[in-house]
């Protein structure tokens, strides 16, 4: 599920936005009349899309933009004229009057693309400190010595072992330099 908050000045139209959303089968997180509100919010959340009006009671829409934590992305719901006078690179912006096939395409087109990013990192091998890094090393030293094991199967067993017992192989590799020494 993707976090999606909306943001405009008046109750209103972020409750009509939050409806439209709703009804066309996006979940709404929150729904703020302020910046600071929505900031808020977002500290708790991983990631998501934030919809946001051009003038808040408190800040711009570009204030909120630069506060905003890694892994949300803006949607700026404006008038033609500020749309017309640029907007930032990375803010994806709408044209009032708002046409609601172009809001639930748009929305749905950066649910996408979040869930992607999403996967890429879900994907990406994990990186371990080398304190990490070391314990695996010498548990698998350990299991090539006694064992008579390859590198690479002793990385395999630790791998299985690992998964059998549902911890992670740092854990996995404690238990293994706790037995063997």
């Amino acid at each position: 599920m993707t976090n999606i908050v909306v943001v405009f000045p008046k109750a209103e139209e972020a409750k009509g936005i939050k409806n439209l959303l709703m009804k066309n089968g996006f979940s709404v997180t929150a729904v703020c009349t302020t910046g600071a509100q929505a900031l808020g919010h977002l500290d708790g959340l991983g990631d998501g899309i934030v919809i946001s009006g051009y003038k808040l009671t408190d800040m711009m829409y570009t204030e909120l933009h630069d506060c905003m934590p890694e892994g949300f992305e803006l949607l700026l719901i404006a008038s033609s004229h500020v749309i017309g006078n640029g907007v930032e690179k990375d803010i994806i912006a709408l044209t009032m009057p708002l046409k609601v096939y172009d809001l639930i395409n748009t929305v749905d087109m950066m649910v996408h693309t979040l869930e992607r990013r999403r996967k890429k990192r879900r994907l990406k091998p994990k990186v371990r400190n080398e304190e990490e890094a070391s314990l695996i090393s010498e548990a698998k030293r350990i299991l090539m010595g006694r064992n008579h094991m390859s590198e690479e199967e002793a990385h395999r067993y630790i791998q299985k072992c690992s998964m059998d017992s549902g911890t992670n192989m740092v854990e996995t590799a404690q238990m293994i330099l706790s037995m063997m020494n």
